[in-house]
């Protein structure tokens, strides 16, 4: 499963993440896997993208941080999936009314 992080520094800081995780790396459990991660360009907020099958990693994981890091987890899929698993649209116009012809003239 695939989650959205959004970290928010505490104190608006985030030279002590940056220091944590130079000295001592990502603290991710086994089984955790860090994807990607953008941060604003403020630097008030990272965003990443990990992936587990056991959101108890994700818990662990978090402890490791939660001193210098408020989290807000989103469970997220990517847009392949969503769009193969999103119910079908046949018959129906990009705004969401039906293509077919009402019958009138």
């Amino acid at each position: 499963m695939l989650y959205l992080i959004i970290e928010r520094f505490r104190g608006g800081d985030p030279l002590p993440v940056y220091r944590r995780f130079r000295e001592q790396g990502r603290l991710a459990p086994e089984g955790l896997r860090y994807i990607s991660s953008w941060v604003t360009e403020d630097f008030a907020r990272c965003f990443q993208v990990m992936e587990c099958e056991d959101a108890g990693l994700l818990t662990q994981w978090m402890g490791n941080w939660q001193d210098l890091v408020e989290f807000e987890v989103i469970p997220v899929r990517t847009s392949a999936d969503a769009a193969a698993r999103a119910p079908s649209t046949q018959g129906r116009s990009a705004s969401g009314s039906s293509s077919r012809s009402s019958g009138t003239a």
